[in-house]
């Protein structure tokens, strides 16, 4: 994502998958202070991608924004920022 900032999502309900509208993005698990390592994630060329930390299935879904989710609530902002 190039010229622009890459979203962060995070897995507190613990969905086994996560439908998201951007293909490189961050997963920092759970809310801090229960997060993991926040790891950069590309899908490259396939529509799914999982999690090495907390294993959750992140499915491109290009109909969503970049910001939102499906099931919704799972776009980590950063309150400290």
């Amino acid at each position: 994502m190039a010229g622009g900032s890459i979203p962060h999502f995070q897995n507190d309900a613990g969905h086994a998958a996560i439908e998201i509208g951007v293909k490189e993005f961050m997963c920092v698990g759970a809310n801090p202070p229960y997060d993991h390592p926040h790891v950069y994630l590309d899908m490259g060329s396939d529509d799914e991608k999982v999690c090495p930390y907390c294993s959750t299935l992140y499915k491109f879904k290009g109909s969503l924004g970049a910001l939102e989710t499906v099931p919704a609530g799972s776009t980590y902002l950063d309150h400290a920022a």
